[in-house]
């Protein structure tokens, strides 16, 4: 049995923590610094809980004989966790989409004897390797659009929109530059920009550039492809209602503010809908086609629990890499991207299998 320690009890860290117990292979012991919260989740007895303030405190010994320790903190935390788990020598996965964070991590992950993989979650993450895993069936590729959308089932308020996920990371997202390729050149592109409509099984969507879902991708693609950009799907008129709030109102420079709008204004829900879309298009067999990815996850049961569709797959992708990085079917040392873990043995994975065909 591998020791695990999962950090941040927050919504996902919990639903970490649990999914790994239920398998039986994971000894695992969940950090947060609030006390309360802690000991007030409803979580199985034989799930350790530790209270450690990180930002304060650091994590001193406390990953000493384990195997890997999980980031599910938010972003500004990431290096503060990747720096220990370097310290102490064991692996290291996280679920951040801040890109600074992950050039960090990156960093520490030179040399090292253990593995780093930041960004396992959906996107970046999951589409990623879902991206690569199409880009490898052409001769050569033309363009990558990534398009994902964490929402409601129900809508009902003019954004369009409820919280499913850290308020701090959609905040993010919605404000810091986005990487993209374009013409064949690597940029930084404006968020909020590139809007589009698009259709996914008969419900219409809009897009728009936000930050950190790419991962590694232009990275590795970076002179192979004429386009490549990821997109925020959203309900039609949630991107003018949010310009409004971040650029009209100025609240991009005040994002406490905005935070706490978000937090007081908009309900939570288990009622959630995540939309992957990915296509490629390029050369085959003599002519330019193109090939689609497309998922429509719903909230279900899983592990004898109602699970949210953005818990699913977002601890059900960290959990999945977990697994393989545990199995050694990913790299086991150094700097991990997403499109080194191969599509069909992450959706044959115990956890992966939450993006199979419902």
């Amino acid at each position: 049995m591998k020791k695990i320690t999962v950090i941040g009890a927050g919504k996902i860290g919990a639903i970490v923590a649990d999914f790994l117990h239920a398998t039986r292979d994971y000894a695992v012991t969940l950090v947060d610094r609030d006390a309360a919260h802690l000991s007030g989740l409803d979580l199985h007895s034989a799930i350790e809980r530790c209270v450690i303030d990180i930002a304060q405190d650091g994590l001193g010994n406390a990953l000493d004989g384990q195997f890997a320790v999980l980031s599910a903190a938010p972003f500004h935390l990431t290096e503060t966790v990747a720096k220990a788990a370097a310290a102490a020598g064991v692996h290291y996965l996280d679920l951040t989409e801040d890109v600074a964070s992950t050039r960090a991590v990156r960093k520490l992950a030179e040399g090292a004897r253990t593995a780093f993989i930041p960004q396992c979650g959906l996107a970046p993450g999951f589409v990623s390797i879902a991206a690569h895993d199409i880009a490898q069936r052409f001769e050569s590729v033309d363009t990558i659009r990534l398009r994902v959308g964490a929402l409601p089932r129900f809508p009902a308020n003019a954004l369009g929109y409820n919280l499913t996920w850290s308020t701090d990371g959609l905040i993010n997202e919605y404000i810091e530059p986005c990487e993209a390729i374009v013409d064949g050149k690597r940029a930084l592109v404006l968020a909020m920009d590139g809007y589009e409509t698009l259709g996914v099984d008969g419900v219409a969507y809009e897009a728009f550039n936000t930050s950190g879902g790419l991962g590694s991708l232009c990275e590795t693609y970076d002179g192979q492809v004429r386009e490549l950009n990821y997109r925020t799907m959203r309900y039609p008129g949630h991107r003018d209602l949010m310009k409004v709030l971040l650029s009209d109102l100025r609240l991009s420079e005040r994002r406490h503010i905005l935070h706490d709008i978000f937090t007081h204004a908009l309900p939570t829900t288990t009622q959630d809908v995540v939309v992957v879309f990915v296509t490629v298009s390029g050369q085959r067999d003599g002519r330019l086609q193109q090939e689609t990815f497309a998922r429509t996850i719903h909230a279900r049961e899983f592990l004898g629990a109602h699970r949210t569709a953005i818990a699913l797959t977002t601890a059900g992708a960290l959990c999945a890499t977990l697994d393989l990085l545990a199995e050694g079917a990913i790299p086991q040392e150094g700097f991990v991207r997403q499109e080194d873990i191969a599509l069909a043995s992450f959706l044959g994975n115990r956890f992966g299998q939450v993006y199979g065909r419902e």
